[in-house]
């Protein structure tokens, strides 16, 4: 498409285009300084370039010819909306703009300022008119993992015509996975009645496939960072992620195995994107949208690999499947409650798992240490950094605890404790 079809194309979707041409140069300039002037990229990583350029651009007009031939779009925040559901229901599934700080003072007037800036995020877009994703949803699904989303979806609510919130019970008990199975079943109803189209055993256990595809692709890709030297920047890793959440997923599992393929004959030719002996680092906590690559940009630009992360835009998305064995809708159904159940998010109380989770994530990648990352007034996360701490600690992996937001005033300060802390490794 020429540059006008899309300003036409974002004019009908009612976005402030003048804010909008600032935020792309903005966008454009950070991923050139980010990602373009990394050196050994892998050639698949053109994919990467390709759907980050086209985001507000293709991406959309494929979402809008899509709507045209009738199909809904279903716009998600969170890990735990389950994209099985939305394509079974012949839906298109994408994440929504909440990685910067864009309409960060429209944001403050509806909730407080000591508000995560990931929420602040997410309600910015949309006061600012910055988001096609968003003006192009059908239905937004938000999910009550923590008391700040919970809340500022009641404001948010206000400002759409089509909020929908999924319940995600806080335990895992028994009574709890009746509540998400009941949720489940509401959010398939719902799908339902929106698209006209009913999910049949077909149609879902063809869903289930399409999902269990990208995170076996995902998978794939993330076992073959154990090697040594790195065959690929975490910066490039966080960005085949995100992507995860915007692109088709059929291409994007497609792109991915092929980007795969590149990554296992540098390996056989032991190559690395860096040298053998580089200090190797896990990231741990808070999910990173696009575009917030500042503590990644941070860290590999500071002498270290990211050869992990542990968070939504990272591991916790991609590390359990579906069980596939089921033949009718209900056993599907079931399998993809429990699926969903195994998410490991701070929200849950107990959290058990997580710690366990770290700890043999970096002890499987063999990193040298574990930066844990967490978004200023994100309660949840920054209550569990003290308890992981120790349990690194006892483990002998050494930890270092970031709290940050989305603006790069921090940064020189950030570098330079993550120096000392690459140093003390």
């Amino acid at each position: 498409m020429s540059e006008s079809a899309y300003r036409e194309m974002w004019e009908k979707l009612d976005l402030d285009l003048a804010a909008h041409d600032g935020l792309l140069e903005v966008l454009g300039k950070f991923y050139g300084d980010i990602y373009l002037s990394q050196k050994g990229r892998l050639n698949g990583a053109e994919y990467l370039d390709f759907v980050l350029s086209e985001v507000h651009g293709l991406r959309i007009k494929e979402l809008q010819d899509a709507k045209a031939q009738g199909k809904k779009v279903i716009g998600t925040f969170c890990v735990f909306v389950p994209e099985e559901l939305s394509l079974a229901a012949d839906a298109v599934q994408v994440g929504l703009c909440s990685g910067a700080d864009a309409g960060k003072e429209l944001a403050e007037e509806i909730v407080p300022r000591n508000t995560c800036a990931l929420i602040k995020s997410f309600i910015g877009f949309k006061l600012a008119k910055l988001c096609p994703f968003t003006e192009s949803c059908d239905m937004i699904v938000g999910e009550t993992t923590c008391d700040g989303k919970k809340k500022a979806y009641e404001t948010f609510g206000e400002h759409v015509d089509n909020m929908y919130v999924m319940e995600v019970p806080q335990r895992k008990e028994a009574s709890d996975r009746e509540l998400w199975k009941s949720e489940v079943l509401r959010f398939k109803d719902s799908l339902e009645e929106l698209t006209g189209v009913e999910i049949t055993a077909e149609r879902l256990k063809k869903g289930i496939r399409i999902v269990n595809e990208k995170r076996r692709a995902l998978q794939r890709l993330n076992a073959l960072r154990a090697a040594v030297p790195t065959p690929i920047s975490g910066r490039d890793v966080l960005l085949v992620n995100q992507i995860s959440f915007y692109d088709d997923p059929v291409r994007f599992t497609e792109n991915i195995n092929k980007l795969c393929d590149e990554i296992e004959e540098r390996i056989a030719a032991s190559e690395g994107v860096v040298p053998e002996g580089t200090p190797r680092v896990m990231l741990s906590g808070c999910p990173m949208a696009v575009p917030n690559w500042k503590l990644p940009w941070l860290i590999e630009s500071s002498g270290a690999v990211i050869v992990g992360e542990e968070s939504c835009i990272g591991t916790r998305n991609s590390r359990d499947l579906v069980d596939e064995s089921g033949e009718t809708l209900e056993e599907m159904l079931d399998n993809i409650a429990d699926r969903y159940m195994k998410i490991d998010c701070a929200c849950f109380t107990p959290n058990d798992e997580r710690p366990q989770n770290v700890e043999s994530m970096a002890r499987e990648l063999d990193v040298d240490g574990v930066i844990q990352y967490a978004l200023m007034f994100c309660q949840p996360y920054t209550h569990e950094s003290i308890k992981l701490d120790r349990r690194l600690s006892e483990a002998e992996i050494p930890v270092l605890g970031i709290e940050t937001d989305y603006s790069m005033e921090d940064a020189e300060q950030l570098k330079t404790r993550v120096e000392a802390f690459l140093e003390m490794m």
